[in-house]
This record gives structure tokens, sequence and C-alpha cells, in this order.
């Protein structure tokens, strides 16, 4: 389902440094964080397999977006992928608003979903989200500051969503004005498997049973479509001076074993401090 958690343009180093967890079936073909694509639209992210979209992903030219599902009982499963809009807007030029509005007009062909689109050169940073079903999409500029976006509309304070707002806060606090090691972010915060109260559960029409074990930062469940949970933990960070770099620790299913890799580079065309 997904939890992602960060802070944008509040930060004397890191105009935005972002922590997100990906969960999955695990018999879903997945890759993790590579460059592809065709030559002048190189993306960083990992890939669904199956859909050909991601969840994830980032560019040379500062564009970055990422999604997580809204948790709802019954999705449709002819729907279309919502990995594809995370895809569509890296590959264009379109500004975030503009996109986001784009958006609206086909949002009722898919599942319910939580969209941000950020152009980092520009600093604009739009929310976009077709739920709940019935009502008009969102489309909300997103406001510096510290925000939570799990599988309900933005900072819904769903318990892990504020454990992880928590923590976050606190680690960041504990390294202010230091470098921000992302490894450990990742380790202390992504990992975290501690489940909610069942008292404090969310109610969204999925049984009680569910909730509970989707209600932790990192989940991992056996399920009757099979085994459940968190594919991947990505952090990313952006420099004042347009660095970005990212960290994975992902999954690999093939083996079993969590590996991890890091990858760096300058956005090529903001011009300018950020």
């Amino acid at each position: 389902m997904c939890i992602a958690v960060w802070i944008w343009q509040t930060h004397s180093q890191y105009p935005f440094i972002l922590l997100s967890n990906r969960d999955e079936y695990h018999d879903r073909p997945t890759r993790p964080v590579e460059w592809w694509g065709e030559d002048d639209q190189k993306i960083l992210g990992g890939r669904d397999e199956l859909a050909g979209g991601t969840w994830l992903g980032c560019t040379r030219n500062g564009r970055l977006a990422f999604l997580t599902n809204f948790r709802e009982p019954n999705p449709s499963p002819s729907a279309k992928s919502r990995g594809d809009l995370t895809l569509r807007f890296l590959q264009s030029d379109i500004p975030p608003i503009k996109f986001a509005e784009e958006v609206a007009k086909e949002a009722t062909e898919y599942n319910g979903f939580n969209l941000v689109l950020v152009d980092l050169c520009s600093n604009v940073m739009v929310y976009v989200s077709n739920r709940p079903e019935g009502e008009a999409t969102t489309i909300q500029i997103i406001s510096p500051g510290l925000h939570v976006l799990s599988n309900a509309k933005l900072d819904t304070p769903w318990p892990k969503a504020q454990r992880l707002r928590r923590k976050f806060k606190e680690l960041l606090d504990m390294y202010d004005g230091k470098e921000i090691p992302l490894e450990e972010m990742v380790v202390k915060l992504m990992s975290d498997n501690v489940k909610a109260d069942l008292h404090s559960l969310p109610i969204t029409g999925c049984i009680p049973e569910w909730e509970f074990d989707l209600s932790s930062i990192f989940v991992d469940v056996e399920s009757n479509k099979g085994r459940y949970g968190t594919r991947s933990m990505t952090a990313i960070s952006v420099t004042s001076d347009g660095e970005v770099r990212l960290y994975e620790k992902y999954l690999d299913i093939n083996d079993g074993v969590w590996k991890e890799h890091t990858m760096q580079y300058q956005l090529s065309v903001c011009g300018r401090r950020l």
C-alpha cells in the first residue's frame, strides 16, 4: 500500500528529503531502482514489470513523482495502472499543476490514488487524488513543511503516519546543521514493524484483520493472495546545490535477500540554488 514522509522547502541545506516504502505482493515482477527509458527521457526509479510504470521516480531535469494507493475494499481489476501516471509526468515537460488538471479529466479510469508531482527547479509540488469516490478530483499545491502520505488523503493522521511523522522530525532535529545519513533514516524509520492499537485502526471498509496487518510502517504478511509487504525502502535527498542522492534497500525476490545501493546525480537545468 505504501507510505511516504518528506520535508519540503524548510531545511537550510536540503530543500527536499523523502523517505518512502513500497508495499506490494511478492509475486509481482519488479525492477529495483535504476536508470531506464529513452536517452533524452532517462528516469531513475524502480519499475513495475507487469504494467511498465513506476511508483517513484526522478529525472536529471528536476522532475520527481511518487504515488500511493488509496485503501478501499474492492478495487476494480480492470482499472488502468496508476504507475502510468507517475511515468507520464516524468516523461513530460508539462508543469505540475497543468499535468494534474489533465489527470483530473481521466481520474475515474483509475482505482484510488494519491499522486505527488514535483518540479524541483521551479519549487512546485502538487498533490492529486481521485478519492473519495464520487467527489471532484483533489488538486492541491503542497505548502512548505513536513508531510506524510499513506493510503488516505494527504496528512491524514493514521497511527502509522503519525508515528512516522514524529520519528522523522526527531531524526531531522538530531542532525540539525549536519549531513543527513539516508541509510540510517531508512533503517531507523522505514523498517519499523510496530502495529497500531486495535482501537485506533482506520475504518476504510477493509476487514479489521487486514487493517491491523497494514498498520505498521514496514509491512510483512501472508494473505490469501500470497505474501504481501514492503518490497523496497527508498530515501532521496536534494541539496540546495542541486545534488540528488538516492538510497534504496530492496528485497530481491529471486533469492530472498535484502540488497542496497546508492545513486547520485546533479540536476542539469536549474541554473540556480534551490
